[in-house]
């Protein structure tokens, strides 16, 4: 396989000069069929280009989906096992080239090496997980309610599926949608974002490197209107993978609706973490700041409100402040350095927005609130960590997912109160309550509204074996990760043996 035409194609040998990526359909790397690249810029320093990238159009899609296509009819009967050891393959070269790789990620991204490193490592934890299903992609058998009649259940591949992937999360993500997909038997087109396209190219690379077939995954580079909208559109892709906003989640899944396709959307959240006053209180200033600023506030899953019960909430917000002051702002290649940049200039702008919105509301600015943009910080997209108190539950910074490093701090006044403030949100994405008090803990895993519930944790940190999800508006009901991504990725087929030799009719002819 042609892999090293992936990178250097046109510029090997020109160190000054970016490489250009190109998409990979039916086992090639090909430019798109429009012609027109993008670049693909590092937010810490926008004088760093990490790539050139093909902006693909329908014409690439459709290519893509057909390649797929074709490749589904060998691929679906590689027995699972064989898949599943491609993909085991696949987990040892990731662990290899790990470092490689999130430095790429660093560079593409933003956030700090020791994030990106388990970035990777989500990736490769994914692979080892879904490399056992292949041994197991376990069905019922059951008794029949006939003599002489055997009856089972058994997963089938779905087909063609379709990958739209987040920024956040550029290589861990798309391991969660193409690998269940692929140790089922279906085959994959996936798009990742414009933001962080090389990452995605790097997990795909590796994948045929491992010796997944041609034409089995596919890659086309580009943006939602023109290279996402083909493929939810396409009559022979059969499954929907989304990750990102509630906004567009709602748009592609009334589109994927009126062909039937089978669509998973992972959307948004506005994370609650409530702190009673008996937490360990140094325990839950470490998981907030986590939480909050952990890749610079940019998760679905990041501690966006701190809901803490009145006999702590003073002293909690002073240290809170305090810590979050101290916390290093740079480039995220530097080992020193705790919060890399926003993801790009418009999304800096979003955070800016929402602090100038809590400021009108009401809210008070404890630390933060502006962008750095002195000495070396100058050519990225840096915002202090910024904490406002005394938020109203009801203020649109409490309520509206903001995805940048920006927590809001609401007092309350006891457990109950604490629980219908985390729940009165449009979001039920991830949870958590820092509580000694093991009869609240176990009434906040009842009462909270989520898909996730962490005990004395922040909301951050899912483990590739459970379900990963929400509720409300954060999701459709299916489930990223562990058994939840297999259920998504196959169909059931029920089958029935009837070695009686005669006609039975089910109901009709019961014994009586």
């Amino acid at each position: 396989m042609a892999t090293d035409t992936l990178t250097r194609s046109t510029i090997e040998g020109d160190a000054s000069r970016p490489n250009v990526y190109r998409n990979f359909i039916d086992g090639e790397w090909v430019e798109s069929a429009s012609g027109e690249t993008f670049e693909n810029r590092n937010p810490a320093d926008t004088r760093d280009v990490v790539g050139i990238f093909q902006k693909s159009v329908k014409a690439d899609v459709d290519a893509a989906v057909d390649a797929a296509k074709r490749a589904f009819v060998k691929w679906r009967l590689v027995p699972a096992p064989r898949r599943a050891e491609i993909i085991y393959l696949a987990a040892e070269m990731l662990a290899e080239r790990k470092e490689e790789f999130a430095r790429d990620m660093t560079r593409e991204m933003g956030k700090v090496l020791k994030e990106t490193r388990g970035d990777v490592q989500e990736a490769v934890d994914t692979a080892y997980y879904m490399a056992g299903e292949g041994r197991r992609l376990f069905g019922p058998t059951t008794p029949s309610e006939l003599p002489n009649k055997f009856a089972m259940a058994v997963r089938t591949p779905v087909g063609v599926c379709g990958m739209i992937t987040p920024w956040n999360f550029p290589m861990a993500i798309p391991s969660w949608k193409l690998l269940p997909a692929l140790v089922c038997g279906n085959t994959c087109v996936i798009k990742p974002a414009q933001d962080t396209p090389l990452s995605t190219y790097n997990l795909v690379r590796v994948l045929t490197d491992a010796g997944v077939p041609k034409g089995v995954v596919n890659i086309v580079s580009g943006f939602g209107p023109q290279a996402g909208a083909p493929m939810l559109e396409h009559p022979d892709v059969r499954a929907i993978s989304f990750t990102g906003s509630s906004t567009v989640g709602r748009t592609i899944g009334t589109a994927a609706a009126k062909s039937f396709k089978h669509c998973s959307l992972e959307l948004g959240g506005k994370n609650p973490m409530i702190v009673l006053n008996d937490a360990n209180l140094e325990l839950a200033l470490e998981g907030a700041l986590w939480g909050a600023f952990g890749t610079t506030g940019q998760r679905c899953t990041a501690t966006s409100r701190i809901i803490v019960e009145k006999g702590v909430y003073h002293h909690f917000v002073d240290r809170l402040v305090e810590r979050a002051r101290k916390l290093r702002v740079g480039n995220g290649l530097d080992e020193t350095t705790d919060m890399g940049p926003a993801v790009n200039e418009r999304q800096l702008k979003t955070d800016l927005d929402y602090i100038e919105i809590g400021r009108s509301e009401g809210a008070r600015l404890m630390c933060g609130g502006h962008r750095l943009d002195k000495g070396d910080l100058h050519h990225g997209y840096f915002l202090e960590p910024t904490v406002f108190s005394d938020v109203d539950p009801k203020m649109r910074i409490a309520q509206e997912e903001i995805f940048g490093p920006v927590v809001s701090v609401i007092p309350c006044e006891n457990f109950e109160d604490a629980i219908v403030i985390a729940n009165n949100i449009e979001y039920g994405l991830s949870s958590a309550i820092y509580t000694r008090d093991v009869n609240k803990a176990f009434a906040a895993m009842r009462d909270l509204y989520a898909g996730i519930t962490y005990i004395n944790a922040p909301t951050i940190g899912a483990e590739v074996h459970l379900p990963f999800g929400g509720v409300k508006a954060t999701g459709n009901g299916h489930r990223e990760g562990g058994i939840g991504a297999i259920d998504f990725y196959s169909e059931w087929k029920s089958v029935y043996v009837d070695y009686s030799d005669r006609l039975q009719r089910a109901q009709i002819d019961r014994p009586e």
